[in-house]
């Protein structure tokens, strides 16, 4: 094998810039991002031809050099961010981007923030206005609470409520509420990190009201509840809850902060599952303020959503901190348009996909479930087909103990391996996530829209032939 030979055989640059192909993708592209792939894949082609020891391989592999540059080129230009198709049952999907925006508020949402919009700007006095008015009314008539306003996320509201409240003092906190959120951040690191100091009581299972009682000093500036939406301590325990913490607070004049973490504004227990502390509970049993997420079980988009008592609210649209964390005008819009659909439950319960995917029932999702099937089997592809019942679950940090009942389309293909077809489901132009179940690829209907079949049929049309 002669390697200066195939070396030799590397068409030169100016050689390649003559070609059609080469020609038409700096049309499209510029000359200088097609440059830039041009030396890259050359470089890649003598690493490759230096490693190799078969001579058929390293000549098939310089005469694809065309359409290595092209693919790099296309690359570039190819959103690595892409929409997936969640057949993992898992309703807030951290990995997968948690709570969907369904396609109608999409659409208002692209009329508005495709142009200028009136973010910062009192339409009716003409003059600069707050961008949190967009929403701060709907907040307080859906909530009971005087004041309004949303960061880019939960732990940067937890962090703006302790600086602006308690800054340099000290936070009485049950050791059993210091939970971690997911990636190694956790509330005391938070606590930290805005100034507050943290004052531990209770045990990890039990925590009285003599606790706090014991606890507060003339450095005590609030005392804050963690509801533990993301994992459940059972069998002997014991907590305090706010309206048991108001006398308390009041004696010693604190207010009370509550992190509901994953907060709901409707009861999901008329829907089957678990009784969950609402938004409007924690403000009527006498928190001050009160923080949670947009993008979990309320169904918007990422945000740290803050409530409470005016003078404290007034305190963090102040606060010097609230700058580097403010939400944009994605964010904002988004926001107003998933609040205004709890103007009526009926409503939000239907149009708001979180909502929707956990009120279907089990029968809805099994017509859905054999609609697919049938779609498959009719395009006669290479595999066996199933409908099986499953179980979905809510996800991200919420209910984590609550399961939902489900059908799956199951797919055990004929030709390949189940690793390899889900491997290949993940490379589909829309990647599809499955689950893995005894050698068997789950699709769990629950978590998938119907308009998404035909092309699940037509994509795995291209994988199991």
């Amino acid at each position: 094998m002669n390697k200066n030979l195939l070396y030799r055989s590397i068409p030169k640059v100016d050689i390649l810039l003559e070609q059609e192909e080469i020609q038409s993708l700096i049309d499209q592209y510029g000359r200088d991002v097609v440059m830039d792939a041009i030396h890259e894949r050359m470089e890649t082609l003598r690493k490759f031809i230096g490693n190799c020891d078969e001579e058929e391989t390293a000549k098939h592999k310089i005469d694809d050099l065309q359409a290595d540059i092209r693919k790099s080129v296309q690359a570039l230009y190819t959103p690595n961010m892409r929409a997936v198709i969640n057949g993992t049952g898992t309703i807030l999907h951290t990995n997968l981007g948690r709570a969907p925006i369904s396609q109608e508020h999409a659409k208002k949402l692209a009329e508005i923030v495709t142009g200028y919009s009136n973010l910062e700007y009192n339409l009716e006095e003409g003059r600069r206005g707050e961008r949190y008015s967009h929403f701060e009314k709907l907040l307080c008539k859906l909530t009971g609470a005087e004041a309004a306003m949303a960061v880019n996320n939960n732990a940067a509201a937890v962090m703006l409520i302790l600086n602006a409240m308690a800054k340099g003092g000290e936070v009485v906190v049950s050791r059993g509420e210091l939970v971690e959120i997911g990636g190694k951040f956790r509330i005391p690191d938070v606590m930290e990190q805005s100034g507050a100091s943290l004052v531990e009581v209770g045990t990890t299972n039990k925590t009285h009201y003599s606790d706090y009682e014991e606890a507060i000093t003339e450095e005590t500036k609030a005392l804050l509840k963690v509801h533990t939406s993301n994992y459940r301590i059972v069998g002997f325990t014991d907590t305090v809850t706010i309206d048991e913490l108001v006398p308390i607070a009041k004696e010693h004049d604190l207010p009370i902060i509550e992190d509901l973490g994953s907060g709901v504004l409707i009861d999901l227990s008329r829907y089957g599952l678990t009784y969950e502390p609402t938004v409007q509970d924690s403000i009527r049993k006498g928190a001050d303020v009160v923080c949670f997420s947009g993008d979990k079980l309320l169904g918007g988009p990422q945000a740290g959503i803050i409530i409470g008592k005016k003078k404290y609210i007034d305190m963090m649209k102040k606060n010097q901190m609230t700058r580097a964390l403010r939400i944009d005008k994605f964010t904002a819009t988004a926001l107003e348009l998933v609040l205004q659909e709890y103007l009526s439950e009926e409503k939000a319960v239907q149009n708001i996909p979180v909502l929707r995917m956990i009120h279907e029932s089990q029968e809805a999702v099994a017509d859905r479930a054999n609609a697919l099937k049938q779609m498959i089997d009719n395009a006669q592809l290479a595999a066996d087909t199933g409908v099986e019942p499953c179980e979905a679950q809510i996800g991200g940090g919420s209910l984590p103990l609550e399961r939902i009942p489900s059908m799956a389309v199951t797919i055990k293909p004929h030709n390949i391996s189940v690793p390899k077809l889900e491997e290949q489901m993940r490379s589909l132009p829309i990647p599809i996530i499955p689950r893995t179940v005894n050698d068997t690829v789950y699709l769990d209907i629950r978590t998938i829209e119907s308009r998404w079949f035909e092309k699940i049929v037509e994509m795995l049309g291209e994988l199991l032939v």
